[in-house]
């Protein structure tokens, strides 16, 4: 690795080891590089009897991470043969499933903006905390793409039908919210993050956070769960359409309305990822699926066509193929799911996850 690669900043202060994304410009989206060095430093600090807890933050006043770096992503979908980004993915989720396995305290700071990529570095930790600024989402339907580093495990966890809620529309919720998901834990006020940051470095995580944390302001899903759960019940994405358009809450006719925006094929196989994942365990499990399901998005003209829209040229105005639902077959759904033979991802369920659907 380029040792002069700044894009994390790695520093161990007292008891604790410090992570911080530092690609501010970006809003620190993940390169591969990045998940690399992550992955490097846990290595190390899983050995080293100093360390008695890793925190990672990030760096800027925007947020923690918005994600993958798509825009390379975009690259490597249009004009190379997808490899690099199937080599970026494969990392990104075992640094995913490390990140829910690891030994010691793994405190994530979830500040301002957490979404896609930034969601699996910090919501499959032990300590996840958010703040008064935390804006939380898995807003890949926009993109063309699904909800992957484990989104469709941790949102086919969540009470009743709120994580498809979240899957299908992408929007972002606040501190209550991604604690009521099981997103977050700690609720802690910015303004208190740089002395909890430097208390971390001198006493245990429990005791720490035991004097931050608060109230978070309220939220706004668990007043939405009647139609939420009676919407997003349905069988198909059609189905949950039309139940939100007749249901007379103006939130759920909103809702429907964000949907139609999104790509038709990704919310279709967004859907069936988050069915499954229920079924399917343990993270390991589904990060095997959701590997299979990215891979295959590379070769489909979404994923391209939804970062130029909404990343690239910015115009807002994708150009779904095809266009509608109802267009979007189960064929064309399944081969999401197809075995990709000697180039699975491969995960391995722990022996300590054997028989829990916890993990």
């Amino acid at each position: 690795m380029n040792g002069t690669d700044d894009s994390v900043l790695v520093r161990v202060e007292g008891r604790a080891a410090y992570l911080t994304l530092n690609r501010p410009k970006a809003l620190n989206a993940l390169t591969h590089t990045m998940v690399r060095r992550i992955d490097e430093a846990l290595t190390t600090w899983e050995r080293d009897p100093v360390v008695e807890a890793v925190v990672l933050t990030g760096a800027g006043e925007r947020g923690l991470c918005a994600g993958g770096d798509i825009r390379a992503i975009h690259n490597d979908a249009r004009d190379g043969d997808g490899s690099a980004s199937a080599a970026f993915w494969r990392d990104e989720y075992r640094l995913n499933a490390r990140i829910a396995r690891y030994p010691k305290p793994y405190v994530a700071v979830m500040d301002g903006i957490v979404m896609g990529g930034g969601v699996g570095v910090s919501a499959h930790g032990g300590f996840r905390i958010v703040t008064e600024r935390s804006r939380v989402a898995m807003p890949e339907t926009g993109i063309g793409f699904v909800p992957d580093v484990g989104g469709t495990y941790l949102l086919a966890r969540v009470p009743g039908e709120l994580g498809t809620h979240l899957a299908l529309t992408g929007v972002a919720v606040g501190a209550s919210d991604a604690q009521h998901c099981d997103l977050a834990d700690h609720c802690i006020p910015s303004e208190s993050l740089p002395q909890l940051l430097d208390d971390l470095a001198h006493a245990p995580v429990g005791e720490v956070l035991g004097r931050y944390t608060r109230e978070a302001p309220p939220g706004e899903l668990a007043e939405a769960r009647a139609w939420i759960d009676a919407c997003y019940a349905a069988d198909t994405v059609e189905e949950i359409i039309e139940r939100l358009l007749d249901h007379g809450d103006s939130a759920a006719k909103q809702a429907a309305e964000t949907l139609l925006t999104r790509s038709p094929t990704a919310l279709k196989v967004t859907l069936v990822a988050l069915r499954r994942a229920r079924r399917l365990g343990v993270l390991e499990n589904v990060l095997n699926q959701e590997y299979r399901v990215s891979c295959a998005a590379l070769a489909t003209p979404d994923l391209v066509e939804g970062i130029r829209a909404q990343v690239i040229d910015k115009d807002r105005t994708p150009r779904w193929s095809p266009p509608t639902l109802a267009e979007v077959t189960v064929a064309d759904v399944e081969r999401f799911f197809a075995p990709l033979g000697e180039r699975e991802l491969g995960l391995a369920v722990p022996d300590i996850a054997r028989g829990s659907f916890w993990g």
